[in-house]
């Protein structure tokens, strides 16, 4: 077996260099475990976080030792009756092509449910949950709110604003970092408005989009969008904190935003949350975004990169902002 471990901490923008792929044997699962062969695994911008060596809601990644994160397979070898041969199994050993897992860290799943089994790393999987949980619940979306997303044509942002439409928002606008990706948000994702970050000041290019102001603003970016939200909300605006992806891999202090005082007078909340806390509504999230795919209401692009050995690369991409959507490896 194949697996990618971290052979150096980054400093600012993660290289290949920090990234090793090593061959060993393929280990025998034990009492209790499964042996899986991993179809697909994620990518995801919460792991730059990991590579480096702070305290944070999730441990950091170890030099010398393989990299992890969500994974999807088939079981090809298991003494666990719940689990058996044969099964296509959710766990969170990613970043290798084979797996030891204890059975009761999987999560068996239908792929006949979902048009690809990578979904469940996206639209089907934490991602949807992320966007189901940051809109619904953080930010309290209601219908008739307009939406603000940032990074709307990655992973989490392009289910949020199809979440916020379904739902009845009035207005959901998006941003991106190319004409294609802003075409996609509203040709075919149904957004009401997007534009391009790099065109103009966010600041601008959001009052022009929203002139009556927002009511929500879903974040996966921080800095400059975190700061034209703040101006563009509305008295008892609602912030979902999800990401800053601009600046994870900053070496000095962010300098925005520089507007944070507005939060008083406008009465706003801005509230941080980890998925990984919200699992009690996984329930909900499948019945309702399950019925929405099945009935074609929803959709979630994927880029796909084959192989293990180009993983790393994929995830340089991912941190440039090169993916539409979920960005997987197929294995």
């Amino acid at each position: 077996m194949r697996e990618i471990r971290l052979a150096s901490r980054p400093s600012g923008w993660p290289t290949a260099d920090n990234f090793d792929l090593v061959e060993l044997p393929t280990p025998e699962p034990g009492p209790g475990q499964v042996l899986v062969r991993n179809r697909f695994m994620s990518v995801d911008p919460y792991m730059r976080g990991r590579m480096n060596d702070v305290e944070s809601y999730v441990a950091p990644f170890q030099v010398g030792k393989p990299l992890d994160g969500a994974a999807i397979g088939e079981v090809i070898a298991s003494d666990v009756a719940e689990v058996p041969v044969g099964a296509t199994v959710l766990h969170g050993l990613g970043w290798r092509d084979h797996a030891v897992v204890d059975a009761g860290h999987v999560r068996v799943v239908d792929p006949a449910a979902a048009p690809t089994p990578s979904a469940y790393l996206g639209l089907l999987g934490m991602t949807g949950l992320t966007a189901y949980v940051g809109l619904l619940d953080i930010a309290q979306f209601r219908e008739g709110d307009t939406v603000f997303v940032s990074g709307a044509a990655g992973a989490v942002g392009s289910v949020v604003g199809q979440i916020a439409k379904l739902r009845g928002a009035k207005r959901v606008i998006g941003s991106a970092g190319s004409a294609e990706k802003v075409r996609y948000l509203v040709d075919e994702l149904g957004f009401d408005a997007a534009f391009n970050y790099k065109d103009a000041p966010v600041r601008e290019q959001l009052r022009a989009a929203a002139p009556d102001g927002i009511d929500v603003y879903f974040d996966n970016v921080g800095g400059d969008h975190l700061e034209a939200a703040i101006t563009s909300l509305n008295k008892f605006g609602r912030v979902a904190l999800c990401g800053a992806i601009a600046q994870y891999n900053d070496t000095a202090p962010p300098a925005a935003p520089r507007n944070l005082a507005l939060a008083i007078g406008k009465e706003l909340t801005l509230r941080g949350f980890i998925v990984g806390n919200h699992s009690k509504r996984m329930p909900d999230f499948v019945a309702e975004v399950g019925g929405w795919l099945r009935a074609g209401q929803i959709s979630a692009q994927e880029t796909v990169v084959e192989g293990l050995e180009n993983a790393p690369e994929a995830f340089l991409g991912l941190m440039r902002g090169e993916n539409t959507g979920k960005m997987v490896i197929k294995l």
